[in-house]
């Protein structure tokens, strides 16, 4: 037989700068009709799930369906989840200006990704710990950590926690189960199955969580992680935050033939679930389901968040050079804050006038929180970080050759 010669299929994307967005070629099953297998199901009997999408908050801003009634939320619970999620968007504003006044030398944005960490945060318990990436900066704040400690990492000051060893928006806090975040992609992940390893072996209580972004998956360390997870049954919350977007490669290159990046878990009899992102309390309620089958022994659960990032990749990216400037605007899935916002009208506890009011008091004390910082010093002005410090809490015992150097520094 003689067969035609050979060709490469590169993935494209549908639409190009200029071209108008369509996102028709997602399907979304309307809120609250996406089933809530038990917890102890097998892997087996919710394959589905992985191909779907989790909703709970319709239309009309009411939260329907079996996952919403498995995850009781107070009035309270998610009107500070919603000042949480505001808080990370106006801190992003103050750190986003600042970069480009020239205050620090980079930040990275969660715009439209708010949910996803604010809301993660309410299934875990004191003691568990997050492998995140740099797009996850609400766990610290829906965790109850400083946002001026936050700022001062972004402008490398003289309060830094990371006294200057990490790029901006590379926190680490053990405190608050955040672990240093690294700048080689996908290491975390297995980071975190080693982790949730250690715990079981212990018999410890403490599960893990790790986080990796759509294009991220395309690196080996997420298949590695798969494979210890599923092989040991980790302790562990396999997250990952399909934005559309890995910097300016559409998410159709990393995702592959496997239709569903959740779809992924599915080879290695691992739980996966996709869910709406931009949906607050669908996020808390399959986070939750995850978080007890890692309590209950159970094993990894991988979990899908489907969202956007209305955004730029970073302060070093124009996303107009890849995608329309209207695609943010038409995704189907709309704005997590305004969302939740719309929800807790439709409850009778907040309203346009309080939502408005809110914005401005948290934008007030962000503004004033981000003068303390400055004050102390920025990426061009006032107090740094001792050169010295570069040296330590490395070794238990300072090598002679670092003791050298450190001498000849002036130290």
């Amino acid at each position: 037989m003689d067969y035609p010669p050979l060709s490469l299929t590169v993935p494209e994307p549908e639409v190009r700068p200029g071209g108008t967005p369509d996102f028709s070629r997602v399907p979304i099953p309307r809120a609250g009709t996406v089933r809530r297998p038990e917890v102890d199901a097998d892997p087996e009997e919710i394959r589905d799930l992985a191909f779907t999408i989790i909703r709970v908050l319709n239309r009309d801003g009411l939260a329907v369906g079996p996952w919403a009634e498995a995850v009781a939320l107070s009035d309270e619970d998610l009107t500070e989840g919603l000042r949480h999620m505001m808080m990370l968007r106006a801190y992003d504003a103050r750190m986003q200006m600042a970069q480009r006044q020239q205050k620090t030398s980079f930040y990275m944005q969660h715009l439209g990704e708010e949910a996803v960490s604010c809301a993660f945060t309410r299934a875990l318990n004191p003691g568990d710990m997050n492998f995140p990436t740099y797009r996850q900066a609400g766990l610290l704040i829906a965790s109850g950590y400083p946002v001026r400690s936050m700022m001062n990492q972004v402008y490398s000051n003289a309060e830094d926690p990371m006294r200057g060893r990490q790029l901006p928006v590379m926190y680490s806090v053990k405190d608050h189960g955040f672990f240093s975040i690294s700048g080689n992609l996908a290491t975390q992940y297995i980071q975190a199955v080693g982790w949730a390893m250690a715990s079981a072996i212990s018999g410890d209580r403490k599960i893990a969580a790790a986080w990796i972004g759509d294009g991220s998956t395309a690196e080996s360390d997420f298949h590695a992680a798969l494979v210890f997870a599923s092989t040991y049954k980790a302790p562990v919350v396999l997250n990952i935050v399909n934005n559309q977007w890995a910097i300016s490669t559409f998410q159709g290159i990393a995702r592959g033939g496997s239709g569903t990046f959740a779809a992924r878990g599915l080879g290695f009899g691992i739980p996966s679930l996709r869910v709406d992102g931009n949906d607050y309390i669908a996020v808390v309620a399959v986070a939750r389901w995850a978080a007890e089958r890692a309590r209950r022994n159970l094993g990894p659960t991988l979990i899908e968040y489907v969202t956007y990032r209305q955004g730029a990749h970073s302060t070093s990216d124009d996303p107009s050079a890849y995608r329309p400037a209207e695609e943010s605007a038409a995704w189907p899935l709309g704005d997590p804050i305004l969302r939740l916002k719309n929800h807790l009208i439709a409850r009778g506890v907040w309203s346009e006038e309080r939502h408005v009011q809110a914005e401005a008091e948290i934008m007030a004390t962000m503004i004033a929180t981000q003068k303390e910082a400055e004050a102390i010093g920025t990426l061009h002005s006032g107090d740094h970080p001792s050169v010295r410090e570069m040296f330590e809490d490395v070794y238990e015992t300072m090598p002679p050759h670092l003791r050298r150097q450190r001498q000849e520094a002036g130290f």
